[in-house]
């Protein structure tokens, strides 16, 4: 660790910011910071995973307190969310080996295309929230994508909170607000548990998780603010951007891959 100069922590520090900006508003900001993490000197793939885990964990937590206090959180939806996914983040991690790696992303390649593509395709989808199914149905289905990117979460990672936030407009009919708040608490659950195993193995390095999730915490919470006081409109269009960088980024990585 002591090949970082302070150069390359300075950078690091910024790309943590930016991560936790994003990350608050829609998601994705691991996207940012785990390959910054990755091309730093003296750092291994499994540091590198770890210590995103820690500083994003930090910023999510923030994100979720800053949202909760200024937005009305929709509790019932996540009552039957937040356990299954946690639950399928646990899972994930179990089922990662089983599934042969260079699948992986151009599976998720094509589901951020499917994502970004019909949010394109229905400039109303996620202006407001209209909520679809009856109490019963929705509490299945929220469950259901609860478990589902959770157990995405704990196989790969990167873009949980995008796949969070599109699935409640898309499938349960929220706001691109309401998600936001709900996507947020949710992978702050599926964090910690990776974060729980990770740390148990003594992965991550802790000095440097802490100061990138302070940088992270100053990102989710000004992230967090712009999104309340922007609204949908704003969210939407950020998910847009969010959603073609993280299809570029997972169509190279695609194809070197299989070919």
């Amino acid at each position: 660790m002591d090949t970082i100069s302070l150069w390359g922590v300075a950078v690091l520090v910024l790309c943590s910011i930016l991560a936790g900006w994003v990350d608050a508003v829609v998601g994705g900001g691991g996207l940012i910071q785990l390959p910054a993490l990755l091309l730093a000197p003296g750092v291994s793939p499994l540091q590198a995973l770890a210590t995103n885990k820690l500083a994003g964990t930090l910023g999510v937590a923030v994100s979720s307190v800053t949202y909760l206090r200024r937005v009305r959180l929709p509790r019932g939806i996540l009552l039957w969310m937040l356990p299954a996914a946690v639950l399928g983040s646990i899972g994930g991690a179990f089922a990662a080996a089983a599934l042969p790696s260079k699948w992986i992303t151009p599976i998720v390649f094509l589901a951020v295309l499917l994502t970004g593509g019909l949010t394109l395709a229905r400039p109303a989808l996620g202006a407001e929230t209209s909520l679809k199914f009856g109490v019963r149905g929705r509490r299945v289905a929220v469950a259901c994508l609860g478990a589902t990117v959770g157990a995405y979460d704990g196989m790969i990672g990167p873009g949980t909170g995008t796949f969070l936030v599109f699935g409640l407009v898309a499938g349960i009919g929220c706001s691109f607000l309401d998600a936001s708040v709900l996507a947020r608490v949710v992978n702050l659950g599926t964090n910690a548990a990776a974060l729980i195993i990770f740390l148990a193995h003594g992965a991550p390095l802790i000095w440097l998780g802490l100061l990138l999730g302070a940088a992270n915490l100053a990102g989710g919470y000004l992230g967090a603010r712009t999104a309340i006081r922007l609204g949908s409109k704003f969210v939407r269009t950020v998910f847009l951007v969010v959603a073609a960088l993280l299809a570029v980024r997972l169509g190279v990585q695609a194809w070197q891959q299989l070919f």
